[in-house]
């Protein structure tokens, strides 16, 4: 696995925070078939009163992303990679349970075999600002919501973010 490790903020990854990044992403050796032809980004970042970590890796079968937030730039190395080898082994018990005992070790491609919609649902898009559509969302309960921009007259998505910000997609038509 090829692992590049580098710092935002105002961080600046010492020799013993690349060193232990390395050894624990070779927790993912045995459980990635293409473990070798991998690259793996780490981005350490640091705020006031915790750092973040967030690790990257798209493998041949499946994109790999874990972000974890900690007073501790080790226990949030932990946690990140901890949460990426979590979701391998999902991945890894899925492709088990589709394939039979085979699993994505034996596998030399990506099974035919997908989840299916299985539900539609129909919305009436009401032009609105951004604002506006947070607060719809925010009435429903919901971590995102679909709207037109009353301005651009364009589908956009508003959604809640991990950090408790907002965000907004907006779509553009080719």
């Amino acid at each position: 696995m090829k692992i590049e490790i580098v710092g935002k903020n105002g961080f600046t990854p010492s020799d013993a925070n690349k060193e232990y990044a390395v050894k624990k992403l070779g927790k993912l050796e045995g459980l990635l078939s293409d473990y070798d032809n991998v690259s793996a980004r780490v981005v350490c970042k640091v705020y006031k009163a915790y750092h973040k970590v967030e690790v990257t890796i798209p493998s041949k079968n499946i994109i790999l992303r874990a972000e974890v937030m900690d007073a501790d730039i080790y226990a949030a190395l932990d946690g990140a990679i901890d949460k990426l080898v979590n979701q391998v082994r999902k991945y890894n018990d899925r492709i088990k349970d589709k394939l039979g005992k085979q699993g994505i070790r034996q596998m030399g491609e990506e099974p035919k075999a997908q989840s299916k919609i299985v539900r539609a649902k129909n919305v009436d898009l009401e032009p609105m600002t951004a604002e506006e559509a947070i607060d719809q969302m925010e009435l429903l309960g919901h971590d995102f919501f679909v709207f037109l921009d009353k301005e651009t007259r364009k589908t956009n998505v508003v959604y809640l973010r991990t950090d408790g910000d907002y965000a907004v997609i907006e779509t553009e038509t080719k």
